[in-house]
């Protein structure tokens, strides 16, 4: 069931329980003011994502030759990769205004009535969570991205009437983290749909070494490395780590930031080699350590260490799936051999020692 903004019981354990995380990739308290500060202002300065990069400045300027507003553009992707930073450098690019709003905040068609008649030629409405967007409000938003009008009933009963507004020519601008959660009606209304990957160790290092500068924190090209190492590739958890080792040279050294003092910082917030947190080990350690490596129900690994089963399953699993720690299999969760070297635990020299003798159902 969803509540008064159209988040889910399990969108709500989802995000509180990625709140807690400094490795996670959703926004939290001061992300927002710091990573605005932090925005590249074009694409030139845009770090990663070269061929999507590409892409847009295709767009852009063939836009700009013709006098025409951007085609509508979805980007999909795991949070944190940049999707409302892109937003904000095709608004500038354009020259245009952006007006940023988010699914669960147009509540009703009125809502969106009200900012469509607002923007003006060229601007750009970008709608964060757009998967979120209720069936009512998406039945408004179709006639405007195809014919740029609003249709507006008035009245009730037999004397209701319908009135159709022109709009100016402007882009939808979509981001969501769920792109299977859209209807397909809205998802054909967008002509670039285009995936934000993850970004290289490289890639990291840079944006990490330019937000350190802007910051005037002195950072050594190793410490920049290794902060980026345990950043999951993703800028987001790579500035907010960023901020956390700073905060630590700051105050148990003289604010630069070397390769030793990174690691040492990174430690004292649990946070290992690849970027694994104390959430992530206790799902390993309990796999390993008390179903001896699986398989095992998710139901019952969320109870052995007294988490949700949404929590593992969409908060925890991705990254160690990613990593090839993890297995899903028709009985339950198991963990590979990588799992075991990396929690420091024997690897049993049979398969059959781990599904005779080990394991958990539902």
């Amino acid at each position: 069931m969803a509540d008064e903004r159209g988040m889910t019981r399990t969108d709500a354990r989802r995000e509180g329980a990625q709140g807690r995380r400094e490795v996670s990739g959703e926004r939290q308290g001061e992300d927002g003011r710091v990573d605005y500060a932090l925005r590249p202002k074009s694409l030139d300065e845009m770090i990663g994502q070269e061929r999507m990069r590409e892409k847009m400045r295709i767009l852009v300027q063939a836009a700009r030759q013709r006098g025409e507003a951007l085609d509508h553009v979805l980007l999909y992707g795991p949070p944190g990769l940049g999707k409302t930073t892109l937003s904000h450098i095709l608004a500038h690019e354009m020259q245009g205004n952006l007006k940023p709003t988010a699914g669960p905040a147009i509540e009703k068609a009125g809502d969106l009535a009200a900012i469509l008649t607002n923007l003006r030629r060229g601007d750009i409405l970008f709608i964060d969570e757009i998967h979120r967007l209720g069936r009512a409000v998406e039945e408004i938003l179709y006639p405007a991205m195809e014919d740029f009008v609003l249709d507006i009933t008035v009245g009730s009963g037999p004397s209701a009437r319908s009135i159709r507004l022109k709009l100016p020519r402007f882009t939808v601008f979509g981001a969501t983290t769920r792109l299977a959660l859209m209807t397909a009606p809205l998802r054909a209304r967008f002509g670039v749909v285009e995936r934000f990957d993850f970004y290289s160790q490289n890639a990291l290092e840079t944006i990490i070494t330019r937000a350190a500068e802007m910051l005037e924190t002195p950072l050594a090209r190793d410490g920049a490395a290794e902060i980026a190492r345990r950043a999951r590739g993703t800028p987001r958890v790579a500035l907010r780590l960023l901020r956390r080792v700073r905060d630590y040279a700051q105050v148990r050294a003289d604010g630069s930031i070397s390769h030793a003092l990174a690691d040492e910082a990174l430690e004292v917030n649990e946070i290992d080699h690849l970027g694994l947190d104390d959430l992530d080990r206790r799902v390993l350690n309990s796999i390993v350590g008390k179903f001896s490596g699986g398989p095992v129900g998710l139901g019952t690994l969320a109870a052995s260490i007294s988490e949700e089963d949404d929590t593992i399953m969409d908060v925890v699993e991705p990254y160690l799936l990613q990593l090839g720690f993890l297995e899903r299999t028709p009985r339950g969760r198991m963990a590979t051999k990588a799992a075991y070297n990396h929690i420091g635990a024997e690897f049993p020299e049979s398969p059959e020692q781990r599904t005779l003798f080990g394991g958990g159902g539902e």
